[in-house]
């Protein structure tokens, strides 16, 4: 059975890859959803797919590409979308 979340991270976020290896990352975990960058300098996910790839993923999100700068990470779970693929918005 599917999870779905809604993840904003913040920190040193944005110009360092976070959303090119967050696509790589869901692919590589079989997530699907996107990512996005926020007007106030925050990266924006919804994903889903498996609990336990979700577990996964969002330790990676924790860090992020090593480049980044992990401030805070928020997570909420919300009402599986039916996603097909990951992309960035």
């Amino acid at each position: 059975m599917k999870k779905s979340y809604r993840i904003r991270v913040s920190g040193k976020v944005q110009n360092v890859g976070f959303r090119f290896y967050t696509v790589k990352k869901a692919k590589e975990f079989d997530i699907s959803g996107f990512v996005k960058n926020e007007m106030d300098g925050s990266v924006y996910i919804e994903a889903e797919g498996d609990p336990a790839d979700l577990v996964t993923f969002t330790a990676w999100c924790r860090r992020g590409p090593q480049w980044a700068r992990v401030d805070n990470l928020e997570i909420q779970e919300t009402p599986v979308m039916g996603y097909e693929g990951f992309t960035v918005r």
